[in-house]
């Protein structure tokens, strides 16, 4: 009987060459039970993105609080303005004069029309209305001559008007440049504010008119005749004048020369 041929040199039937198909090698078992030659790659941790809530709840609360000041300035913006005036008519009650500019200055007592009058000759000293309060019945003459420079000058009866009521002016008044306070014998209103060729009476320093006078009237160009001159006069401070005082005109060093000796007018208009 004829053998079985064997391999020579130990060499592999022609059917087990190198690289070839036929290689008797295990090959590589693929996931779900298939073979494969690559490895398998790990999966993949998929993350999701977060949302930042924390930062995004502070915005909106940041952007409530803004809206909310922001509405808050306005109104009282609004509000604030809703009482102011831009011009003279508007003040409720108002009385309108006709003193020209340029009064004589006189050192003599002046018997005035209105109480407490609003223009007309005036002593050559003023008095201060630097922001002034007085607790006298200071010198109409002089006081006059304060509103010539463009103060307002404000009134009131001490024998009537409540605590709360002059405090309330006293705050008004005090260190405001261009207004003077000073109590007033024979008041017949309960206060009393002028101007030069201004006046207005109320009966309470809550009323918005007194703000409304105050804020117009004071140092407007429009209606004063000497623009510009001085409410200061430390003398007059430190030793006020009162009613029954007589004039130290030939003393005092704050003085302006008058420009004319025009009498008194009479009222002009009664809004």
């Amino acid at each position: 009987m004829a053998k079985d041929p064997k391999p020579e040199n130990g060499r592999a039937s022609s059917g087990t060459s190198r690289g070839g198909s036929g290689s008797d090698r295990p090959s590589a078992q693929r996931p779900g039970g298939q073979q494969g030659r690559g490895r398998t790659r790990p999966p993949v941790n998929v993350v999701s993105p977060q949302r930042p809530w924390g930062l995004i709840a502070a915005a909106v609360v940041v952007v409530v609080f803004a809206v909310a000041v922001i509405s808050y300035a306005v109104v009282q913006v609004n509000a604030s303005n809703a009482d102011k005036v831009t011009a003279a008519d508007q003040i409720a009650d108002l009385k309108t004069f006709d003193y020209a500019s340029g009064q004589e200055h006189v050192a003599t007592p002046v018997t005035y029309t209105e109480s407490p009058p609003v223009g007309g000759p005036h002593d050559p000293e003023w008095a201060d209305c630097t922001g002034t309060v007085y607790d006298v019945d200071i010198r109409h003459e002089n006081a006059v001559h304060s509103m010539e420079h463009g103060a307002t000058w404000i009134t009131y009866d001490a024998a009537t008007i409540s605590d709360a009521d002059l405090t309330t002016l006293q705050k008004l008044v005090d260190g405001h440049s261009g207004l003077l306070l000073s109590p007033y014998a024979g008041l017949s209103s309960r206060i009393s504010l002028q101007s030069w060729n201004h006046q207005l009476s109320v009966d309470s320093a809550s009323d918005k008119r007194v703000q409304q006078f105050v804020d117009f009237m004071t140092f407007n160009a429009d209606f004063y005749p000497e623009v510009g001159a001085s409410c200061e006069n430390p003398t007059f401070i430190s030793s006020p004048l009162v009613v029954g005082d007589s004039s130290r005109a030939a003393t005092s060093t704050a003085t302006d020369a008058p420009t004319s000796t025009t009498p008194a007018a009479p009222e002009s208009s009664t809004p």
